[in-house]
């Protein structure tokens, strides 16, 4: 446990806030709000009269779910600051998910977007004091006086409490040990199961605490902020690491389209850049992909020498194109295709993928990449805040990850027999992952536990090895490997059909097309991981806010 003032977390923020006052904090892209750090913590201050108006004490549950903005944002530091727990919930979730969080975390506030509120049925809340709208503050819903709720009467009470108005100060947020409960974040996992995992306030305090270690945060750091903030990966760091250091950040609360994302790039010129690899493989695909494949640069890729002017190039025009002023781009979330992950360490783009987990606020291993990161390796452990090894390893290293350390979840909100399942006996976190850890220490996954199949003879298979092969065939958007009853493995591919309907394929020629790649990803593969059918599935699959395929949904498919 971080006992040392510098890292207690409620701390951290309030020297942030009173050091950077007038600097710009926040900003909802696309309009033409951007608060201070002081305007923010104005906001925070209102929230905190509103949270003492409505009976919350020390310790209850406030659920906040929306896009991501700057309401949002201080609806997450006014809780924690004022000593209650934050309950974000992704907006992603459907309604019935929703409620049953609500309920589930007996969250007596719900500060909610309007879109969000048109799902919730009030009667099955009941428990909730208050709702408010995180578009412009309007109650939505109050078991209590409205006239003491509404956003006038708060003003009105901040008035009578800084009859001189609020500076840096006045500011105090009340003591909380790093001990305490900060958020229960609910998992959107591909297991198809949703559990609160119990965030101490340590595990958020040590995230950020490596962030400004590495220099991913530092005073006057820009950041684009497009991963939902209910997901503990943006949040650690794009929110709550960019301004405990002083630096600001841009809220895109829109689907992060490519398009868009260029375009805020090339705005903001961001310092650093966190993404999930759907979004880096999708512009990979567009931009680079069709060079590469095209004679002569194809042919001059092949070159010693000759290859480094081409890759020079390539890389400089890829990071023109995220601003061209970042000094790391961190993929998380989810594995990085390995051809793509190889090609932009060949042309020395700056990035390095990490490895965490919610239940691990979220990181447990990185490497940046100006400090040896490894092609296909999720970096070290943390060090001096998290350790890792590997449970049961086979004949060739490969077993379930186990961690332990700063950034560790105090368990599962109300499930004490999840909580007792998720650690061994010694006290390791089970991350339901399979990896390796090779001979200098640095993490390889190999894919999860659960997903891995059994070949005909007891081999090995990981699924999302075949699926990175298949991603890369011509005319696959992406793909999901599965077995049927009779050990066979089936492909289910959705097809690319930009790329279809701009060669024109047919039907029959599309399906050539696949049998093709079937054909050719069996090439690289062993005899037990052979595909043997091929099925065309007609739109991209469900997936979890990060971007990782909801497999349980498909299971029955084959």
């Amino acid at each position: 446990m971080m006992t040392d003032d510098q890292y207690n977390f409620v701390k951290i923020y309030e020297r942030s806030f009173k050091e950077h006052w007038d600097m710009p904090a926040v900003t909802d892209y696309g309009t033409d709000v951007t608060l201070t750090y002081g305007q923010l913590a104005i906001n925070i201050e209102k929230l905190h009269i509103l949270f003492k108006e409505c009976g919350i004490k020390k310790n209850d549950k406030i659920a906040v779910m929306g896009k991501n903005n700057s309401n949002w944002v201080a609806v997450y530091l006014a809780a924690i600051t004022y000593g209650a727990i934050i309950v974000p919930i992704l907006q992603d979730f459907r309604a019935n998910d929703a409620i049953h969080i609500i309920n589930h975390s007996e969250s007596k506030l719900l500060f909610i977007s309007d879109i969000n509120w048109e799902g919730i049925d009030l009667d099955q809340i009941r428990k909730v004091k208050a709702v408010v709208s995180l578009n412009d503050w309007h109650p939505i819903s109050l078991a209590l006086d409205p006239k003491k709720i509404n956003y006038e009467a708060i003003a009105a009470l901040f008035k009578k409490k800084h009859p001189d108005g609020y500076w840096a100060k006045d500011l105090h947020f009340d003591e909380r040990g790093n001990d305490q409960i900060g958020s229960i974040n609910y998992t959107s996992g591909t297991t198809g199961f949703s559990k609160g995992v119990i965030m101490p306030l340590n595990g958020l305090a040590g995230n950020i605490r490596f962030a400004s270690e590495i220099k991913m945060i530092y005073e006057g750091c820009r950041h684009v902020t497009f991963l939902p903030l209910a997901h503990a990966y943006g949040c650690a760091f794009d929110f709550l690491g960019c301004l405990a250091a002083g630096g600001h950040t841009w809220l895109i609360g829109r689907t992060p389209s490519p398009k868009i994302l260029l375009k805020a790039f090339a705005e903001i010129k961001p310092t650093t850049i966190l993404s999930v690899p759907l979004i880096l493989e999708k512009i990979y695909k567009k931009m680079i992909v069709p060079q590469i494949q095209k004679p002569p640069v194809s042919w001059v890729l092949k070159v010693p020498f000759l290859d480094e002017v081409v890759c020079s190039k390539i890389r400089e025009q890829l990071m023109q194109a995220f601003g061209g002023e970042f000094r790391q781009m961190i993929i998380g979330g989810a594995p990085l295709n390995p051809e793509v992950e190889s090609f932009l360490y060949r042309i020395k783009f700056p990035m390095s993928v990490g490895y965490g987990m919610t239940e691990c606020a979220p990181l447990i291993s990185f490497t940046p990449y100006d400090a040896g990161s490894k092609p296909l390796s999720c970096g070290k452990p943390l060090e001096g805040i998290m350790e890792v090894k590997i449970l049961d390893p086979n004949e060739e290293g490969i077993g379930e990850v186990v961690t332990r350390g700063e950034n560790t979840m105090a368990g599962y909100y109300k499930n004490a027999q999840a909580t007792k399942e998720s650690f061994t006996k010694d006290g390791w976190l089970r991350t339901g992952d399979l990896g390796i850890i090779d001979e200098d220490g640095f993490l390889y996954i190999k894919g999860r536990c659960k997903t891995m199949l059994l070949g005909p003879s007891g081999q090995n298979i990981y699924p999302e090895e075949i699926e990175a092969k298949l991603n890369n065939m011509p005319y696959v958007l992406e793909s999901l490997v599965l077995q049927q009853e009779d050990s066979r493995l089936v492909a289910l591919i959705c097809p690319d059909y930009n790329e279809v309907d701009a060669d024109g394929l047919t039907r029959e020629q599309l399906d050539e097309q696949m049998e093709e790649a079937r054909k050719q990803v069996n090439s690289e593969l062993a005899a037990y991981e052979q595909i043997a059918i091929v099925k065309l599935y007609p739109h991209e699959f469900e997936k979890t806010p990060k971007k990782s395929i909801k497999r349980f949904l498909y299971t029955n498919m084959v």
